[in-house]
């Protein structure tokens, strides 16, 4: 019997662990196309004109767009499956990030008309990637497997600022913040057509043998998800339906929880990098290596709180346990961050928000949750809703940040108002959430 099960385990093919190396390099690609306003911003104010609170409203354009994607994005995966929506979804959000870069074309107040424009349809086209790296996740792996795998792309948003921040300060420095556009959106143009070979069903992947289908499936990934849409009538969401995710305790505070960890997420991304150019007077080349610091923080945080979190389920057997002990640890340990106020060292800056970034790394579950609780007849849906909630702060902070910083001269009271959101998220997760569980929807 130890010789079959060595042998079987032997023979099992480990596919999963290739596609979810996939969803890395689009996550990197998706979180450095969010990040060239961070790294280009200062530049474009300069040329162009703007202030603060203008380029507060062309971040939130993303954020506004991405939003208002998320209930199609996430209803066009559950009908047409995880690849084509997720081939498209990319495509077109690179087209859009290289169109950023002909802004200057425009004069006068239409260089931000057409920037906020494109800078919207970016973030439209977008919508779908994270409910489809949810709903690649739920399929392909099992439940004791699943924190680790969605640790992986997720902490891809701290590795596309470690490999792309230097990479963007550098080219923004020797030819001019165009080209930042210009390369994302060209790197971004290939990795859509890698998706046509890469993303498939786990049953019909060339990859995965049957032993490794017989694992994940035993072990609770939904790798049926898109056979059951390939045939027969295809329906849209029930009203019912949708009023039962918006009504569920759980789920809604895993909503705020998420709406508070995305306040981090989008201060990092966004206004970090101008954070230390403005505030701390270092020059835009200098800038790149310096926010990619944290960045690694934050990477290695984001593997480690995956890992610990799928220890703590082998260990403990409880979803409420192994996912929300992370969470929560997490988030407080990124309040570290209002230190920065009180310093003024670089070197103590970076490594407050490195300590922060780690943090938030850690807490950074809540597409693990999602794929643990969302019901299997709406995975993509049920994503889709949950990072409507989440990114409405893409919306919110950066406007708050712009008007914070413009009607202070300062990021003193920017930061506190991050830091707050830390403190709700871990507030959400053991107050709001209770049990983490599946929600079984009622027919």
């Amino acid at each position: 019997m130890e010789i079959s099960i060595k042998t079987n385990l032997y023979k099992r093919s480990n596919a999963r662990w290739m596609i979810v190396v996939f969803l890395f390099i689009v996550t990197a690609v998706n979180y450095g196309d969010r990040a060239t306003l961070g790294i280009a911003g200062k530049a474009m104010q300069g040329e162009l004109g703007f202030n603060a609170a203008d380029m507060g409203w062309v971040m939130s354009s993303f954020g506004i767009a991405y939003v208002i994607g998320q209930l199609p994005g996430g209803w066009l995966l559950d009908r047409f499956g995880s690849k084509r929506v997720y081939f498209l979804s990319i495509a077109f959000w690179s087209i859009f990030t290289l169109l950023q870069g002909t802004v200057h074309f425009f004069i006068g107040a239409w260089a931000i008309i057409m920037l906020f424009t494109f800078r919207f349809l970016m973030g439209f086209a977008e919508a779908p990637s994270f409910p489809g790296n949810s709903r690649i996740t739920a399929a392909w792996f099992p439940a004791k497997e699943r924190a680790t795998a969605v640790a992986i792309f997720n902490s891809a948003q701290y590795f596309a600022t470690v490999i792309f921040a230097p990479i963007m300060g550098w080219l923004t420095h020797e030819y001019g913040w165009q080209s930042v556009f210009f390369f994302m959106g060209g790197i971004g143009i290939l990795v859509s057509i890698a998706t046509l070979v890469v993303i498939r069903n786990p049953k019909d992947h060339p990859w995965a043998n049957e032993a490794e289908v017989d694992y994940i499936k035993e072990g609770g990934a939904l790798i049926d998800m898109d056979q059951k849409k390939s045939g027969g009538k295809k329906q849209g969401p029930k009203l019912s339906y949708l009023l039962q995710l918006i009504t569920n305790r759980m789920l809604l505070g895993v909503y705020l929880g998420q709406y508070c960890i995305n306040c981090l997420t989008f201060f990092f991304i966004s206004w970090f990098p101008i954070y230390l150019a403005t505030e701390r007077g270092m020059n835009i080349k200098a800038v790149g290596f310096a926010a990619a610091v944290p960045a690694i923080a934050g990477f290695v945080g984001g593997i480690s709180g995956g890992v610990f979190s799928d220890y703590l389920m082998r260990k403990t057997n409880s979803l409420s346990i192994s996912r929300k002990t992370p969470i929560v640890t997490g988030m407080l340990l990124s309040m570290t961050m209002i230190f920065c106020n009180y310093v003024d060292s670089i070197a103590l800056v970076i490594f407050f928000m490195s300590l922060a970034f780690f943090g938030k790394g850690i807490g950074a579950l809540g597409w693990a949750v999602m794929a643990d609780t969302a019901p299997k007849e709406m995975s993509g849906l049920a994503g889709g809703l949950f990072n409507m909630f989440g990114n409405a702060s893409s919306i919110i902070s950066p406007i708050i940040i712009g008007y914070i910083v413009a009607w202070t001269g300062r990021f003193e009271w920017a930061l506190v108002f991050v830091a707050v959101h830390a403190l709700i998220a871990a507030f959400s997760y053991l107050v709001l959430v209770g049990p983490i569980n599946r929600m079984e929807l009622k027919k």
